[in-house]
């Protein structure tokens, strides 16, 4: 079977800037301040996607992913000169209750090489990234000269709440695409990321 799904999520939320009082600063999962890490909800988000994904089947709008990526937490962005372990710690516990290990080696800048990658996988992938170089890079390299409507052009900064679902029934054949709203903490929204005009 050459069928491939990409689920792509934004990655768990983060501080504010000023901190916020009401959620707090970045925390490591030792929960040392690190402005680089999830706030609390984050936390709780990346641990409500790993039962989610933790427990798809194959025919599930969620399935379990056979491979994890998330933009490598050690490396400095060529982007915008910025450090996040934020796309990792979102995907950790996943990959922790899956006994898997992410692919990590990409950073973002680094989309096209990993789409390529990707593109060349069967079963489920689920990619963990930040939302600005899903919109930018992320799409356009998985669907290509594809015309595919509905494609968000624009994430909007609060939304993480949201899964982008890619699939193909085989290599070369056309992707379809939905966004997906689970809902799985208070306040997330069932709406799409949107087009900008």
């Amino acid at each position: 079977m050459s069928a491939l799904t990409i689920l792509v999520i934004r990655h768990a939320e983060k501080p504010e800037e000023p901190i916020d009082p009401k959620h707090g600063p970045g925390l490591t999962a030792a929960g040392d301040k690190d402005k680089h890490s999830l706030i609390i909800r984050g936390w709780q988000r990346a641990g409500a996607w790993a039962a989610l994904f933790g427990h798809g089947t194959a025919n599930s709008d969620y399935p379990r992913p056979d491979m994890v990526y998330a933009a490598d937490p050690g490396k400095t962005s060529d982007e915008d000169d910025s450090k996040s372990k934020r796309p990792f710690e979102t995907i950790h516990p996943l990959c922790k209750r899956l006994q898997i290990t992410p692919v990590t080696k990409f950073s973002v800048g680094d989309e096209p090489a990993m789409i390529k990658e990707v593109k060349k996988l069967t079963g489920a992938v689920l990619i963990s990234w930040e939302h600005k170089m899903i919109v930018k890079s992320i799409i356009p390299e998985i669907v290509q000269d594809q015309v595919v409507p509905n494609l968000p052009t624009h994430w909007d900064g609060t939304r993480f709440d949201v899964v982008l679902r890619f699939d193909r029934a085989q290599a070369g054949a056309p992707w379809k695409f939905r966004q997906l709203f689970p809902q799985l903490l208070s306040g997330d929204l069932d709406a799409t990321v949107e087009q900008k005009a």
